[in-house]
């Protein structure tokens, strides 16, 4: 009669590692969402401090059109030489009607070589996406684009 293995030492460690991890990145996520009472509007007052931006110099790549919006590139370029004395510092990503309006913070130095991101987003509705890079020189440039989605991905909550 043949006997049955059951897991091994290997992969219950494993296994209990890869558990841990999930629970602790869940953990986290949840948390940094819960603590987001934040609108679209007071978001885009903390990241513009008073300051008015200009509207130039920022390029939105990302479909006109979503069929679902679960997942959603978006690639921007900011027009900036990326040295020590004029480079850019943050490209705030933000979306209008989300649960949680700042989508994405990307922190840059020179050593990027060029000011150029690119991410997915889950966006609840059609909705402008507005985006806004800050420099060493403290300008702020801004642009937006609507996005047109057919079938939303974010809910109240998450």
């Amino acid at each position: 009669m043949a006997r049955t293995r059951g897991p091994s030492r290997r992969d219950l460690v494993g296994g209990a590692s890869l558990g841990v991890a999930l629970l602790a990145t869940g953990v986290k996520t949840a948390h940094a969402q819960a603590s987001s009472d934040e609108s679209f509007e007071q978001a885009e007052r903390a990241i513009l401090s008073g300051r008015t931006p200009k509207a130039a110099g920022v390029e939105i790549v990302m479909p006109q059109l979503s069929e679902n919006g679960n997942s959603v590139d978006i690639t921007v370029t900011v027009a900036s030489p990326m040295t020590a004395e004029d480079h850019v510092r943050r490209v705030h990503i933000l979306a209008e009607k989300n649960p949680f309006p700042r989508v994405a913070t990307f922190h840059l130095t020179p050593r990027a070589g060029r000011a150029e991101v690119s991410t997915r987003m889950r966006l609840a509705t059609t909705q402008e996406i507005v985006v806004i890079a800050e420099t060493s020189r403290g300008e702020l440039l801004r642009a937006q684009r609507e996005m047109i989605v057919i079938l939303g991905a974010c809910v109240d909550g998450g």
